[in-house]
């Protein structure tokens, strides 16, 4: 009588929670990736289609207590226009979009927007939200 080798046997439970715990990890991480500071955006109803380009924008937000952020970095309203220039200085094709909380004052929001119309760069857009997804 002739025995028999061990058989593999795969045991998935090990991969199954390893699986599991990259997801939780990656649904935590993908929200604070966005770039800019937090804000909650105005809307708009017909907002513009997504333009590709080949320059990737800066990101200036203004949030509701007037704090102003470069991508995610804090600054005061001179380092920031210190540091925009040196941007536009290193790559004139870059654009800027303004990102202004919904609750921010105006008037320091359109100010933000002046300035960098003011060191030239090739666009400087205000970003918003869809409307049509609020009322929902």
């Amino acid at each position: 009588m002739r025995r028999e080798g061990a058989k593999p046997d795969i045991n998935v439970t090990p991969l199954v929670d390893v699986v599991l715990v990259l997801l939780i990890i990656f649904m935590v991480i993908v929200p604070q990736m966005e770039a800019g500071a937090s804000v909650s955006l105005p809307g708009v109803t017909n907002p513009d289609p997504k333009v590709d380009a080949k320059n990737a924008p800066v990101y200036v937000s203004v949030t509701k207590t007037g704090a102003l952020f470069l991508d995610k970095v804090p600054m005061t309203r001179a380092k920031l226009m210190a540091t925009l220039a040196e941007v536009r200085a290193a790559n004139p094709g870059r654009r800027v979009i303004v990102k202004g909380d919904k609750d921010a004052k105006y008037g320091l929001v359109r100010a933000i927007f002046h300035d960098c119309q003011a060191l030239k760069f090739s666009g400087v857009s205000l970003q918003v939200g869809d409307k049509r997804k609020e009322k929902k």
